[in-house]
């Protein structure tokens, strides 16, 4: 069975966070190595309280989790300060597996999960160590200081802007957009625009950007390539917001 550790935020809802990433590597039968790396009291309607853990007990974490195991590839979720997203940066095996970040923000209801200075560092130390960065519209625009996408060209123009910050390929997801189709694009330093369609849903469900990267780095742990392992994550977020209730 293949392995991924994941480094992500508690969400006692159940709906987001290290929960569905768990949730979401068991229905792709891929085992799941956990880092905590804060708490969070919230609802489906609301972010209540958040409780950061200690940096060096997210190294710590991180060193006992690759000792037992090692994964096929790394997912990276909610890191709420810079010392959490140094401390990451800098326990990350420098010839480790592919990487996934997942550039939680805020939360649906609009709440805090990553603060000014953890979004500096972000860029600054961890982007240049990703192989995947799978920001939504409106953090793509938080990230490089732009107003949100609104055309599939802006769309290119931030993910080519987000590449040039260090990370090996954007999938900048199109769930905000608007019309008729959710449009992903997927975009590397060395190949064509790659754009991943499927109907928009009127459905309404949290954690499904959770559910996307930890599907991808459940794919790229199985021996996929880049493209299928998004694509084949696509299709699980599809059925996702058509099935679970």
């Amino acid at each position: 069975m293949s392995t991924v550790l994941v480094i992500a935020g508690s969400d006692s809802s159940g709906g987001a966070g290290i929960t569905r990433d768990v949730r979401t590597l068991t229905q792709l039968g891929t085992r799941a190595l956990c880092v905590v790396t804060a708490v969070t009291a919230q609802s489906h309607t609301q972010l209540c309280a958040t409780h950061i853990i200690p940096p060096g007990m997210v190294q710590a974490q991180m060193a006992a989790a690759l000792a037992t195991c090692r994964p096929g590839a790394i997912k990276i979720g909610m890191l709420a300060t810079a010392a959490t997203v140094l401390a990451v940066a800098a326990a990350l095996p420098s010839a480790g597996p592919p990487v996934v970040l997942d550039p939680v923000l805020a939360s649906s209801s609009g709440g805090e999960l990553l603060d000014s200075g953890g979004r500096a560092a972000l860029c600054a130390t961890l982007l240049p160590r990703v192989t995947l960065l799978t920001p939504n519209i409106p953090e793509a625009a938080a990230l490089i200081g732009s107003h949100a996408a609104r055309s599939e060209a802006q769309l290119l123009e931030q993910a080519a802007a987000l590449l040039a910050l260090g990370p090996q390929a954007v999938l900048l997801k199109g769930g905000h957009a608007a019309g008729p189709e959710a449009s992903d694009l997927l975009l590397t330093a060395h190949g064509t625009p790659h754009w991943l369609r499927a109907p928009r849903s009127s459905a309404l469900r949290r954690g499904t950007g959770c559910a996307l990267s930890s599907a991808i780095a459940a794919g790229l742990a199985s021996g996929l390539p880049l493209t299928a392992a998004c694509e084949r994550a696509k299709q699980h977020v599809t059925q996702l917001l058509q099935h679970d209730h």
